[in-house]
């Protein structure tokens, strides 16, 4: 079941599947309350890095040294998917393919 439906920055429809978020917050429990925050990171992130396998991953930063890491992949320019979701204390913009600053 889709929980939720978020454009990326592609204006790609990206879905949050109910088994994708029990996926997260079962490795991750910290991260339940941060349900919100998992879309904000695909709508309006910071940085855009390139991910593994063709994934992407929408960054956002949600507290000093603290950003939200969020996999995605957009399958097509009509579908995409959240794949899981982690906080970094670092970002590595080398790999970035996309920044806000540069919008």
């Amino acid at each position: 079941m889709v929980l939720d439906t978020v454009y990326s920055i592609n204006n790609v429809p990206v879905r949050l599947t109910e088994e994708r978020w029990e996926h997260i917050i079962d490795r991750r429990p910290h991260l339940a309350s941060y349900y919100d925050k998992v879309l904000d990171a695909i709508e309006r992130p910071v940085y855009i890095l390139r991910g593994h396998r063709g994934s992407l991953i929408g960054v956002l930063s949600v507290g000093r040294f603290k950003y939200l890491h969020v996999v995605y992949r957009e399958a097509s320019l009509q579908d995409g998917f959240i794949i899981t979701a982690y906080i970094k204390r670092r970002v590595n913009k080398r790999s970035a393919v996309w920044r806000e600053e540069d919008q």
